[in-house]
């Protein structure tokens, strides 16, 4: 009997031991899964300072053109429309486009021309010629609209920028406006809408900037397709002489002045830069190389082999 409660007295030691040991392994665990959190808020500004520096070498590698020259990588600015996934598989898709076909760098009022398959024509395809009057969309639905008046009538095309109809995408001209979109030149004088269908190409110098052209159209008599004296136009020289008093007093009524100054709406409206140099630092080596392809691809077209005289 005294064997047997030495034994038992035993067994209770050693049970509340490993019952302690476990106690203090658990309180360690929870103090562990604490500790890391801690340790990464003390550790925040060093991967503070990693992320800034890696923003600064994007920020070095990948030049703030890429916003101006490639709009449609950049996604919609609504949140309610985005998707991280979908956005990563267009760029994909719209990068093997690009190794299909050149698609060079253009502007709203570049005057470019435009070769696509159309089943109904004798050789399958046409080619039209016009100024880009507007481009947006994003994603692969980007697209730009070509205005020329021919024949006294004036004609518009609708392209998608990706589309697999356009067979080839000349730049004519480039050069910019004074406004983002020149849908007013459909109420315009058709001299300011109209090029010649053999227009030969102007190239600039390479390095040189764009050039915006400061020309102010002349606008056709009323009716209109829009209220143009409500919008700010800087490319449009006699708005005012169309209007009347009354007309310009309602405009200058229901006129948002304040708009500019509304950092929220801009906030909204627009794609952080941060966000714009990640974007744009997974594709812009690709574009950088098919840039470079294009360019030598263009000296050899321009190359003539001199030949033997004599």
């Amino acid at each position: 009997m005294a064997l047997l409660s030495y034994v038992c007295r035993r067994l209770s030691v050693d049970l509340k031991s490993s019952l302690f040991q476990n106690l203090a392994n658990v309180e360690l665990r929870c103090l562990s899964s604490v500790a890391p959190s801690s340790a990464k808020s003390e550790e925040t500004p060093s991967e503070q300072k990693k992320e800034q520096s890696s923003v600064d070498t994007y920020k070095n590698v990948v030049p703030l053109e890429c916003r101006f020259v490639y709009p449609e990588f950049l996604p919609d600015p609504k949140i309610e429309w985005r998707n991280a996934v979908r956005e990563k598989l267009e760029r994909m898709d719209m990068m093997n486009r690009r190794a299909q076909i050149d698609i060079p760098e253009f502007y709203v009022g570049s005057i470019m021309a435009v070769t696509a398959s159309n089943p109904h024509a004798p050789d399958k395809s046409g080619r039209f010629v016009g100024i880009c009057i507007q481009r947006g969309g994003c994603g692969l639905r980007a697209f730009f609209i070509l205005r020329n008046v021919i024949d006294h009538q004036g004609m518009e095309m609708f392209y998608e920028m990706y589309s697999p109809v356009i067979q080839k995408i000349e730049v004519l001209r480039l050069e910019k406006r004074l406004d983002n979109e020149l849908m007013y030149l459909r109420d315009a004088l058709p001299e300011y809408s109209t090029f010649p269908l053999d227009m030969e190409p102007e190239f600039l110098p390479e390095g040189a900037p764009v050039p915006v052209n400061p020309i102010k159209v002349k606008m056709k008599p009323r009716p209109w397709l829009e209220r143009w004296e409500r919008q700010d136009l800087q490319g449009v020289d006699n708005i005012e002489s169309y209007v009347s008093k009354w007309r310009l007093k309602r405009a200058a009524a229901v006129a948002t002045p304040w708009n500019k100054y509304d950092l929220m709406k801009e906030y909204r409206e627009s794609i952080p830069e941060e966000e714009q140099i990640e974007i744009f630092s997974d594709v812009y080596s690709q574009l950088h190389q098919l840039e470079v392809k294009t360019r030598k691809m263009k000296r050899k077209r321009t190359f003539v082999k001199p030949k033997k005289t004599g």
